[in-house]
């Protein structure tokens, strides 16, 4: 019995003695993992619904979407269907009414700038778009005022009140900074701001694009548009990935 306690007194000194050549570590390391939803969010815009209720010219609708690709990284995009009808005056004189009517896409990226606590995904996002548009304009009514205070009713050469063109389309490319957060579980509301610039535009020969479904208002010598947008979606989670704790710097105290 005595040289069994002998034995194995022997063998735990020796891993004793083993365990003494490794530095002792005070600081243990975090090596819990957390896990982080990954998924698509769906909505529509609001603002465009909202619109389409108390301005009587005017009816849209537009969705919403983004995936998910990485922690940062989101696969976005818009598809909308927008009718708007116009008209220009000089002082209480009409110059021409008109209606344009379409849909557009819009396909891109936007990249989260916000760091989120563990369990949110707010967002703040910088991203691009490229937008493609097809829609025909309605030319309603017209009068053209000149120099000899004289109305002539040959505004566009063989146009009628009424005469559809059709067949028309436009592409543009957008910055977009937006931002989204959780109002309720998955549950999101979000607003954009955007900066167009008008890379194509297919006009009729006889009618310029005034208005574009989803770039807004066309100035005359610039390719430039400005639009917003203000969202609710849903989050819909389909998987989820392991993030580790970020681990905090160590010092070597021998330094």
């Amino acid at each position: 019995m005595l040289r069994y306690f002998i034995s194995l007194f022997a063998i735990s000194f020796s891993f004793w003695l083993t365990a003494q050549d490794k530095p002792i570590d005070l600081q243990p390391k975090d090596t819990v993992e957390y896990k982080e939803e990954y998924g698509l969010r769906v909505g529509a815009d609001i603002s465009r619904l909202v619109f389409s209720f108390i301005d009587e010219d005017y009816t849209g609708l537009e969705l919403v979407g983004d995936y998910r690709l990485t922690q940062k990284l989101y696969l976005a995009a818009e598809l909308g269907n927008e009718e708007k009808t116009q008209t220009e005056d000089l002082g209480n004189t009409l110059l021409y009414n008109f209606t344009t009517s379409g849909s557009y896409l819009k396909v891109g990226v936007d990249v989260n700038t916000y760091e989120n606590w563990f369990g949110m995904n707010n967002a703040i996002t910088l991203g691009g778009r490229f937008a493609a548009a097809s829609f025909s304009q309605t030319l309603n009514e017209y009068n053209v005022f000149n120099s000899d205070r004289f109305f002539n009713p040959e505004f566009l050469p063989g146009a009628v009140p009424g005469e559809e063109f059709s067949g028309l389309n436009a592409s543009w490319l957008e910055f977009v900074l937006g931002i989204k957060a959780e109002l309720f579980a998955n549950i999101y509301i979000g607003m954009s701001a955007r900066l167009g610039f008008l890379v194509t535009n297919k006009e009729a020969d006889r009618f310029p694009n005034l208005w574009i479904p989803g770039f807004n208002r066309v100035t005359d010598g610039s390719n430039f548009g400005v639009g917003y947008n203000y969202s609710i979606s849903y989050f819909l989670p389909l998987y989820k990935k392991s993030k580790k704790k970020r681990e905090k710097p160590t010092f070597d105290e021998s330094n």
